[in-house]
């Protein structure tokens, strides 16, 4: 059994951004590829209105506590991406290249806020899948 190539997704709390980024990579990559998501300070739970946002798009973000960003994490995966709030600086040791997607966070926002956070991760998620699918033709 071949072992997909794995990407991660990368925020702080590992309870927004990062969470919608894995759900769609998973959903719509048909199985080419596995997205995984962690924080330097993992919550205990997703954001109740990223869960919302989700759900409404029929994708389930799972209601379980943050992963922690760790370097066995970072080496597993062909691309590292992260969501726009200071991975970097926050967990210094982080010795791969990161993307940074620049999004705002949907905690606390309205949901027509954390709705086009939402709808701009799918997008950037499906040029991902295309770019991947490039790089391995």
């Amino acid at each position: 059994m071949t072992t997909r190539p794995k990407v991660l997704f990368v925020c702080v709390h590992n309870a927004g951004r990062s969470r919608m980024a894995a759900a769609y990579l998973n959903t719509l990559a048909d199985d080419r590829y596995e997205g995984i998501s962690a924080g330097t300070e993992p919550d205990d739970h997703p954001h109740r209105e990223v869960v919302e946002a989700m759900a409404e798009d029929g994708v389930t973000v799972d209601d379980t506590r943050g992963t922690l960003l760790t370097f066995d994490l970072t080496e597993q995966a062909v691309k590292v991406v992260g969501m726009g709030c200071a991975v970097e600086e926050a967990c210094p040791a982080l010795r791969v290249p990161l993307e940074d997607w620049g999004l705002d966070d949907p905690m606390g926002q309205p949901p027509e806020k954390v709705r086009a956070i939402r709808d701009e991760v799918r997008r950037r998620v499906r040029d991902l899948i295309a770019d991947l699918d490039r790089e391995r033709v």
